[in-house]
């Protein structure tokens, strides 16, 4: 209940994320987040813009006795990914999140909790409406659309900010200070073909691939969870010669590792028995491979109604062999940053039936070459099996910058607030600095935030304690700008 999280340390920024999560934002449907927001700006009596694209940035003047430091720009996202478990009744587009308390996590039931990003805007939010919290000149920049395409950022024109530095606040380990990220493109790939009709007699079966954990497509991809539509994929490869394929339904977001997959296959009734002791053997063969990440992952057989149509032999052995060629997870390791995905790719969609193919795969990388040289593979791959493959949503990667001024101040903070070093690192998420960066490419940049696990899944969690440990910096952060 939010009444919970409500009186939660700090209370500032919980009452903040309560109020914000009350509100539907999915990205791409972020009118009433907006709307919000500008209340928000209005009502505190402090300047608020609304820019061409639907960003909203909202100005603070500094407090007193801040007024010699350089001015910031804290920035956080208003839109977060929609996820919820298949079993779980709930309707994004009218109910806010259902938030309770597990120990020293802040869940949702059933569905993503919108920490990324709304602590980070909850944690600007509090700051705005504060009379005692000290700091320089602010202006707040919440960007719309960075989970599907980034469009925010990308529309933001240069000269609206006039802030030297720029706090972005989506980073999700509370001991990592972010100083570079990944940039990203959607690969998708599409092709029609001529449905043939089922023969009378032949029996039908759902195969259901669910249970798995989900999450992040950028921070997870090397976790080695389970990708439903590659799983879904082997097992129908398995039996391919005696099967015909009438749809499939795997994924969902670019951004989120596909947790679930169904298809619908039709076969002569003879050989129902030998495709099902195929198909279950491979399905424990697959479970006791993934046992350590995905020890709830399920595979179902279930008996269906026979559909009137199915993709003809040709066209279904093409769609499976590309898919099973498709590179997924990682690509290459960064050959100059120990532990960092350099390149990856999700196959985050799959979608098939109605004599339609489209799939739907998010190729992110910190080098551009080796980001098109993947997408270039992705291409090949699926143009092989007679697709039509196009680019889009194509983003920049932040290239960090040892030397930022704001960096050592930040390092030194974390040291004597926390005895500790922080891990100052790139990270393989596409954060929105480099794209800022086009147009303000003078802004000093940096990104941190608490600790938040799950991303982008329902099991989405954000811990109670570290965001105490995150708001005790900030305000440091705060106090410690640089003068001008």
């Amino acid at each position: 209940m939010s009444s919970e999280i409500r009186q939660l340390q700090p209370q500032q920024l919980w009452n903040k994320f309560a109020d914000l999560n009350a509100v539907p934002r999915a990205s791409k449907k972020e009118e009433r987040v907006i709307k919000f927001m500008k209340d928000f700006g209005n009502n505190l009596g402090l300047e608020t813009i609304e820019d061409e694209v639907g960003n909203v940035i909202i100005k603070k003047p500094a407090t007193s006795a801040m007024e010699d430091r350089q001015t910031i720009v804290m920035q956080s996202h208003l839109d977060m990914v929609h996820q919820k478990n298949n079993d779980t009744e709930f309707n994004f587009e009218t109910q806010g999140i259902d938030m309770y308390v597990d120990g020293d996590w802040v869940r949702a039931k059933g569905t993503t909790l919108g920490a990324d990003n709304g602590l980070g805007v909850a944690t600007i939010m509090a700051i705005l409406e504060s009379d005692t919290i000290e700091h320089p000149a602010i202006e707040t920049l919440f960007t719309i659309d960075e989970e599907t395409g980034m469009t925010g950022a990308m529309g933001l024109k240069g000269g609206l900010l006039k802030g030297d530095i720029l706090l972005n606040l989506d980073t999700e380990e509370d001991d990592e200070i972010g100083v570079g990220c990944a940039g990203g493109v959607d690969v998708t790939a599409t092709r029609t073909y001529k449905e043939e009709l089922v023969p009378s007699g032949a029996l039908a079966y759902r195969v259901e691939v669910k249970g798995l954990q989900g999450g992040h497509s950028g921070m997870q991809i090397h976790e080695g969870l389970g990708n439903a539509n590659k799983i879904m994929n082997r097992l129908l490869y398995s039996v391919i010669e005696d099967i015909r394929i009438s749809n499939i339904d795997g994924g969902s977001l670019r951004n989120a590792i596909p947790r679930e997959s169904n298809a619908v296959i039709v076969f002569d009734p003879k050989k129902e028995e030998g495709i099902k002791t195929v198909l279950k053997a491979l399905s424990e063969t697959i479970k006791r491979e993934l046992k350590t990440m995905e020890p709830d992952l399920v595979v179902d057989f279930i008996k269906e109604n026979t559909p009137n149509a199915v993709m003809s032999f040709e066209t279904q052995s093409q769609l499976l062999k590309s898919i099973y060629a498709a590179t997924n997870g990682v690509y290459r390791m960064s050959a100059d940053i120990p532990e960092l995905v350099e390149t990856s790719n999700n196959i985050a969609r799959v979608e098939v039936g109605n004599g339609n193919i489209k799939i739907g795969c998010l190729t992110r990388s910190s080098v551009e070459s080796s980001k098109w040289d993947l997408a270039n593979a992705l291409k090949a791959t699926f143009e092989l099996a007679g697709c039509n493959v196009e680019f889009g949503g194509d983003y920049p990667g932040w290239t960090p910058n040892m030397d930022s001024k704001i960096l050592k101040v930040m390092r030194n903070l974390y040291e004597e607030l926390f005895d500790a070093k922080p891990h100052v690192a790139a990270c393989h998420a596409g954060l929105e600095c480099g794209i800022l960066g086009t147009n303000y490419p003078d802004m000093d940049m940096i990104s941190f935030g608490p600790t938040i696990l799950g991303a982008h899944s329902p099991d989405e969690r954000a811990s109670i304690s570290s965001a105490q440990k995150y708001w005790e910096f900030v305000l440091e952060i705060l106090k410690n700008i640089p003068k001008k």
